[in-house]
């Protein structure tokens, strides 16, 4: 959707998000004079702190400078729930919301739905937030990599066994780990906690400064891996990133790993059993 779209759909959500409230629902008088239904412009502009005039040209998709303190005005005026917000910050300005503080923001965990779905899975499935944070994982990714939930991905990767030598497979894995990092950091409505991540992982890993020096940046949501399991030796994978928007808003990494054919999928297999049987 290119810009002109976007303040048209940005005006016409805006309108009727306002024609939904009544007035009585934020504090406001009903009045008797009123010839349609919800808030008036010039209340919504009362709410949200800003000039009658500047609102009106926002709501006729006029092409303005509309800042994050204002649409974050603006979510709380129109009472938008975590979904609608985060629709109101991508018309707006093409990118998520920060994180909300509101106090009902969601917890770092991950919906029933979403949970059965990744349960159900036969093989590895990892689910983590946008700064690769764990969230949850699927028995197959246990028996793989133990419980990881609560830790980084990042720092798992570079952290783990620092001292021994890197397979050239697992340094190519490394080097597109952190440039996929980079691209996501770039895209963040709040980049901080990726910059402070990365600086702190890179005080501790030289391998990841040296790789987060580079600036290499890779959008590719698929790559290989080669996992070393005490107990069957090498396994390889394949795994896809797929993005989900939980029913609160945020934007979650599904991220799915499949057994390459024939020995690794074998030992995969064992993996799992003898995870299961432990």
């Amino acid at each position: 959707m290119d810009r002109a779209s976007k303040r048209t759909e940005l005006a016409s959500f805006l309108r009727v998000r306002r024609s939904r409230l009544a007035p009585s629902s934020v504090g406001l008088p009903s009045g008797t004079r009123r010839r349609t239904p919800g808030l008036r412009r010039e209340e919504v502009a009362l709410l949200a702190g800003v000039g009658v005039s500047w609102y009106t040209w926002l709501e006729q998709g006029r092409d303005i400078h509309v800042s994050e303190g204002l649409l974050e005005r603006l979510s709380q005026a129109l009472d938008l729930d975590h979904v609608e917000r985060s629709h109101l910050f991508e018309l707006a300005q093409g990118r998520p919301p920060p994180p909300s503080r509101r106090s009902d923001a969601p917890t770092e965990v991950v919906s029933d739905m979403l949970q059965h779905a990744i349960d159900a899975h036969p093989n590895p499935v990892v689910v983590s937030t946008t700064r690769w944070d764990v969230l949850a994982l699927n028995t197959p990714a246990e028996a793989l990599w133990g419980d990881r939930r609560g830790m980084n991905s990042l720092c798992f990767m570079f952290e783990e066994n620092p001292l021994q030598p890197r397979t050239p497979e697992a340094s190519a894995h490394a080097r597109n780990m952190v440039a996929r990092f980079r691209y996501e950091a770039g895209r963040a409505a709040d980049r901080a906690p990726f910059d402070q991540l990365a600086s702190e992982l890179g005080k501790r890993s030289p391998e990841f400064r040296a790789l987060w020096d580079a600036h290499e940046v890779v959008a590719t949501p698929e790559g290989a891996k080669v996992v070393h399991h005490p107990a069957v030796g090498d396994i390889e994978l394949d795994h896809i990133v797929l993005l989900h928007v939980e029913p609160d808003g945020r934007m979650l990494r599904v991220t799915i790993y499949t057994p390459r054919p024939g020995v690794s999928a074998a030992r995969a297999r064992i993996a799992y059993a003898a995870h299961v049987t432990d």
